[in-house]
């Protein structure tokens, strides 16, 4: 079924909504929580929760693209109960992923943040719009879906050492780019 049938399916408040969308995004939106929280039952918690989101939002919401829609309530869920988790320290791959990406991103100790935040989100669009597909889709597998390096080395048939190195270069990259936008690292 096709995004605008499914989302008038949610606008006529019918429950098959949830089925549609299960059947078309279950799969995607588990993979992005598990890549997270690396726990079934939690990422399987998120993904029921992003379907009530779902359910609960639209109407009024209409999300242009479904399942981006999905994926970014699916990965934030995940974040949150990443987050909970992990004073309790359960969680190790998402820290690894954050730690990468942490010399890169500035921190928001600013007044300014919400502007600064905005700013900061077109630069790094912009750098990721200059990409080589191969790489952009790279490092938005990585650090917007939380995929293991072992993972993506085995999608684009190299090493995980050579998938690693090319992670470490567009991290520098980036780095390099926000630091030549003025942006303090």
């Amino acid at each position: 079924m096709e995004d605008l049938e499914i989302i008038g399916l949610y606008f006529r408040r019918d429950e098959r909504a949830i089925t549609e969308t299960a059947a078309k995004y279950g799969a995607f939106c588990r993979n992005i929580a598990l890549n997270i929280l690396s726990v079934s039952e939690d990422a399987e918690e998120c993904v029921n929760d992003a379907y009530l989101r779902a359910w609960n939002s639209i109407p009024p919401q209409k999300p242009d693209k479904l399942g981006a829609w999905l994926g970014r309530v699916v990965r934030n869920t995940a974040y949150n109960l990443w987050n909970k988790n992990h004073r309790q320290k359960r969680y190790a791959g998402m820290e690894e992923i954050l730690n990468e990406l942490e010399d890169c991103i500035p921190s928001p100790d600013t007044v300014e943040h919400e502007i600064e935040e905005q700013e900061l989100t077109g630069a790094i669009n912009a750098w990721l719009a200059d990409l080589p597909k191969k790489d952009r889709v790279l490092f938005v597998r990585r650090y917007w879906n939380g995929e293991a390096v072992n993972a993506l080395a085995k999608r684009a048939g190299i090493s995980a050492a050579a998938t690693a190195k090319r992670l470490y270069r567009l991290r520098r990259d980036l780095k390099s780019t926000l630091e030549k936008e003025g942006y303090s690292l």
